[in-house]
């Protein structure tokens, strides 16, 4: 499973033109669910978001997570986190889980942040949304729960 998770003042998801998610302060989560992908995937990235230190403290210091900050997440599944770009112009998407098993994956992932206690907004599965990013920092960072990079 792979993230790009971003930090942000705030962001917000809009499909057909109706506001369907939003948050202020906080990180907006693109997730992407690849081949072989688990539930415990789903768990460890949600923990290791909602507990990255990428917040400021009162010394400047990236030293606070989400959580500490009482910041909100903005999590969107994008399957395209897993095109392969390596051969040709068109990106082959042959590792990304197919939408019945990546849904699944990605409500586990929603689930635990909001076990977590962060207040989770999303967007709408297999549609086409619309994200409005204000990034913080900026600070963006790509996460991989097979730890690849």
């Amino acid at each position: 499973m792979r993230a790009v998770v971003q930090r942000v003042q705030r962001g917000s998801v809009t499909v057909n033109n109706e506001l369907v998610g939003e948050i202020g302060h906080g990180l907006v989560v693109l997730l992407g669910v690849g081949q072989g992908d688990t539930p415990d995937d789903a768990r460890y990235l949600a923990d290791k978001i909602s507990q990255l230190r990428i917040f400021d403290d009162d010394q400047g210091k990236l030293n606070l997570s989400v959580q500490d900050v009482g910041g909100g997440v903005l999590a969107i599944s994008q399957f395209t986190l897993y095109g392969d770009c390596r051969k040709g112009r068109r990106p082959s998407y042959s590792e990304a889980a197919p939408p019945e098993v990546a849904r699944e994956l990605y409500q586990v992932f929603v689930q635990r942040l909001i076990c977590n206690g962060l207040p989770t907004a999303t967007g709408v599965f297999q549609e086409h949304m619309v994200v409005e990013i204000i990034n913080d920092g900026p600070v963006t960072l790509l996460l991989d729960s097979r730890k690849t990079f």
